[in-house]
């Protein structure tokens, strides 16, 4: 552990308990706190991150520093590293949070029973508390926190050790901003010890936390999903496709795949797959290839992608099932729409996947047949995020289906309650 992080080990369970007591008061207040507080909490937090770009950067030069000395790939490091643009990024991504309608206290529903004649409304509130726990990438620690906060959410947040130094760095600069708006102490908490024991005893603590969001691979999820006791929103990995269909435009093709894959290779939602129709994949293939190639990325395929083109090499069955993460990406050549649909709900994560096509049957069918938190026509994967869906910024994509699915953005973080109004009535 670093001298950030000296908490003895027999003490993390004690420490754990004490930020869920913490985090419970004050999410109980900071869900009485209106908009007008939470945005200027927010506008000054991005003040703090940009006035503190220095001290961010030396601090992330440390995580870097580790993460090449521990050997992460280039796309591990690419998710941790920072630079000025990234730190304005997340400094402007806070701001765009807090501009955000207040989606807390939104009159949902209402209507009157004819046979009681009550007043009964559902208004929106927020979740309590929530639990983050992420890897490599120090902008969660901004985003999370604002996300939470501008929902009226006490926040815990657990980032990864190759990150420590950056997301603490991040963290003060929230926790300064939010003070300065006199918002609840303790409204964001980060888990100040490496110690992977800190994650086990937090997720015991459904006493004071009321969701766990999971942000990682899939060894963290499935840690996570054996032993959390608390409810999930689960970020599982981002096994993306494109399926590019017999009808689509070549040059939109071409762009779309180079870009889904080649943007940044070490995000959730960079296509690891690509699936061409057989009728085009002669014509279409190799220019796909080519633009893969020129950019760095490696080719495996089946037989008859092989076949098509030389610089692919052979797809194992788990190239299929495999998060690359990296300038790899495995393609396999199907019949038709209907093939592609059910290698992607048969093989993928339910996260994203795209298809490339001018056919407006084939897009109804895609879309209707896949079975992911995001589908997209005729647009990159690296569409998925919350930013891009105009939320603001998000604090995962979820792949499950109960309350949450696709972004998670701050109305996603808020549930709900009923507001009954009478005038007297009894029930017979």
């Amino acid at each position: 552990m670093t001298a950030l992080a000296s908490i003895e080990s027999h003490d993390i369970a004690a420490l754990m308990r004490d930020m869920g007591i913490k985090a419970r008061k004050a999410a109980l207040e900071l869900a009485q706190v209106p908009a007008a507080p939470k945005e200027a909490a927010l506008k000054a937090a991005a003040a703090k991150l940009r006035e503190n770009a220095n001290t961010i950067l030396a601090a992330n030069e440390k995580d870097m520093e580790a993460g090449r000395a521990k050997g992460l790939t280039d796309a591990l490091l690419d998710r941790l590293a920072l630079d000025a643009d990234r730190i304005e990024g997340i400094a402007a991504g806070v701001e765009a949070v807090g501009a955000l309608p207040d989606p807390v206290g939104r009159e949902l529903a209402r209507w009157s029973p004819d046979h009681n004649g009550l007043d009964i409304a559902r208004v929106s509130v927020p979740l309590g508390v929530i639990g983050i726990i992420y890897e490599s990438r120090p902008n969660v620690t901004a985003d999370a926190g604002a996300m939470c906060i501008k929902s009226g959410n006490a926040a815990i947040l657990r980032g990864g050790s190759e990150s420590f130094h950056s997301s603490r760095a991040i963290f003060d600069c929230m926790v300064a901003g939010i003070n300065e708006a006199g918002l609840p102490e303790n409204a964001i908490q980060m888990i100040p010890v490496t110690d992977r024991a800190a994650v086990g005893e937090m997720l015991k603590l459904s006493d004071y936390i009321d969701v766990i969001v999971p942000r990682g691979g899939k060894s963290l999820i499935s840690r996570i999903t054996d032993e959390s006791r608390i409810p999930l929103f689960k970020h599982l990995e981002g096994l993306c496709h494109t399926y590019v269909h017999a009808s689509a435009d070549p040059q939109k093709a071409v762009d779309i795949v180079v870009n889904a894959k080649m943007r940044r290779v070490g995000i959730c939602g960079a296509t690891e797959t690509i699936l061409i129709d057989n009728s085009v994949a002669g014509r279409l293939l190799p220019r796909i290839a080519e633009a893969l190639v020129a950019k760095g990325c490696e080719l495996r395929g089946d037989e008859t992608a092989q076949a098509v083109d030389a610089r692919i090499k052979p797809a194992t069955a788990d190239d299929w099932i495999t998060e690359y993460l990296d300038a790899i990406v495995s393609i396999k050549v199907v019949s038709g729409v209907a093939e592609a649909i059910d290698h992607i709900n048969t093989f993928g994560s339910h996260h994203t996947d795209a298809i490339v096509a001018e056919n407006a049957t084939a897009t109804a069918t895609f879309l209707n047949g896949v079975d992911s938190g995001i589908v997209i026509v005729n647009a990159s994967t690296q569409f998925a995020d919350g930013g891009e869906f105009g939320m603001g910024a998000e604090i995962g994509i979820s792949t499950g289906k109960l309350h949450a699915r696709g972004p998670v953005g701050v109305e996603q973080l808020t549930s709900y309650k009923y507001i009954v109004r009478g005038q007297g009535q009894t029930r017979p």
